[in-house]
């Protein structure tokens, strides 16, 4: 491509974002959870489709660029997320380019000008649709699903706010490859490949198991992120925004560690149904839950990675008590099985079934708990996406190139350290749910090392049962008080 650029994401950006989409300790939703969850959903809150500021100004910019580059393919890309350990990504800024021509973007976003026969170009946004429904991606996959990160803007959204055609990033590698004259050079040699593929697996498989000093790191961790905890409920009552309890947790994990050890989850309301709702930008209002997932990064690197899942005025409700005393029972019959000899999954298996016998009881599962845990069922997944325990270490998500079967097929030996996480979140457009519980959403975790005779909670302080949780925050509003 002459004069421009090549801009269309590289293979090994596909590749990155292709790993991205499922964890290594993912579970593969079987057909029968994939048919119930393309069943019964309203239609969710749509962006703000107000026009920018200045799009004549953009327009302007962009008549210029056509003016300089006459009858050229133009393509200036927004930019893709940059990983920054493992699956975990840096916050997104668009390319200073891109917003000097568009405006503002998301991440994939590709700006294309087509040269016209009769002179100028016509533009086009190359977006993300809008979440389909019917298809699984919405709840599978961890880089574009609206359940994992949250809606984007949707093609019409895009045409509306931009002032710019917006079409299907898909309809984008096939524009790209008619005009592309340029040729990647890939596969020089194999066996280097193999080798640094063995080297990556086996450098994984190596940090499954800690040893003292790790340990002694991930506990540094789980320390400061307890007080970072008691810092953002002493805040609370002051709290107005999502992003005011994300700047408390900051703070103290840049006073005390490196920075944080992921981007902080501060979901307030409804938002606490998106697994990593992280653009907390949502308001903080009495009478709500607040789920609160972070964790700090020492200076040496290990990162903790805790849930606590608060009532927003110091009381659950009975709608909200009921749920998070089914999560908080799910968990407690998880801990049980962290023990050496166990599966990995042994403490996942235990948390579904108290989820599925509760979900059940509720109602809400049209075939019974034990039919629901059939393998080729799995319907309880509808209200509860995610695995409950992953590796932790130097990675939030760490160990990720361990081979399946020393990981997430394998079995648990003194030294490893894993999180166990259930949770279950009612999605506020779910018909299938009484409304009282809809856009309520409950995720309880915690960081444990397994020792010899058991488990050992590393992130012990932090209570999680509701009574202790209120009592807990009563007493740090008390003594604030009494200063």
């Amino acid at each position: 491509m002459s004069n421009a650029e090549e801009a269309s994401p590289t293979e090994s950006e596909s590749a990155n974002r292709s790993s991205r989409q499922r964890a290594s300790h993912d579970q593969a939703p079987p057909q029968a959870l994939l048919d119930f969850m393309a069943q019964g959903w309203g239609t969710p809150a749509q962006a703000d489709a107000r026009p920018i500021s200045g799009t004549e100004r953009y327009q302007a910019r962009r008549q210029e660029l056509s003016r300089r580059f006459p009858g050229l393919l133009i393509v200036v890309p927004a930019g893709v997320e940059k990983v920054r350990s493992n699956d975990t990504i840096y916050p997104f800024r668009p390319s200073t380019d891109y917003l000097y021509l568009v405006g503002e973007g998301e991440p994939d976003e590709v700006m294309v000008m087509v040269p016209l026969e009769g002179g100028g170009h016509h533009a086009q946004i190359f977006a993300e649709p809008s979440a389909d429904f019917g298809k699984s991606d919405f709840f599978t996959d961890r880089v574009k699903g609206v359940f994992w990160v949250g809606p984007g803007r949707g093609l019409a959204v895009t045409e509306s706010r931009l002032g710019v055609e917006a079409v299907s990033i898909g309809e984008l590698a096939p524009l790209i490859s008619a005009q592309d004259r340029g040729a990647v050079l890939r596969g020089v040699d194999p066996t280097v490949d193999r080798l640094a593929a063995d080297l990556a697996e086996q450098l994984s498989e190596m940090r499954l198991v800690k040893d003292a000093l790790e340990v002694e790191l991930l506990e540094e961790a789980c320390t400061v992120t307890r007080q970072a905890f008691e810092d953002v409920v002493r805040a609370l009552p002051r709290a107005r925004t999502e992003r005011d309890v994300e700047a408390v947790f900051f703070a103290r994990a840049r006073s005390a560690g490196n920075d944080t050890g992921y981007s902080t989850i501060a979901a307030a309301g409804s938002h606490a149904t998106v697994l990593h709702w992280t653009h907390n930008d949502g308001r903080v209002v009495p009478g709500e839950l607040l789920l609160l997932d972070a964790g700090v990064e020492t200076k040496r690197y290990y990162t903790a990675d805790i849930t606590r899942t608060l009532p927003i005025n110091g009381h659950f409700t009975k709608s909200q008590r009921h749920v998070y005393q089914l999560v908080h029972e799910a968990q407690q019959a998880a801990f049980v099985e962290v023990r050496p000899g166990n599966d990995f999954l042994a403490p996942h298996r235990a948390a579904m079934r108290v989820l599925a016998q509760g979900l059940a009881a509720m109602g809400l599962l049209p075939v019974s708990a034990e039919e629901s845990l059939d393998k080729d069922s799995q319907l309880h997944q509808r209200f509860t996406l995610h695995s409950v325990s992953h590796m932790l270490g130097l990675d939030v998500h760490d160990c990720a190139r361990a081979r399946t079967e020393s990981y997430r097929l394998g079995k648990l030996v003194p030294g490893m350290v894993l999180t166990v996480e259930p949770g279950l979140y009612f999605q506020p457009h779910d018909l299938t749910v009484p409304e009282e519980f809809r856009g309520i959403g409950v995720r309880i975790e915690d960081d444990v090392l397994v020792t010899a005779d058991g488990y050992r909670l590393l992130s012990r302080g932090l209570p999680s049962a509701p009574d202790e949780v209120e009592r807990w925050m009563a007493g740090i509003w008390a003594a604030d008080q009494r200063r």
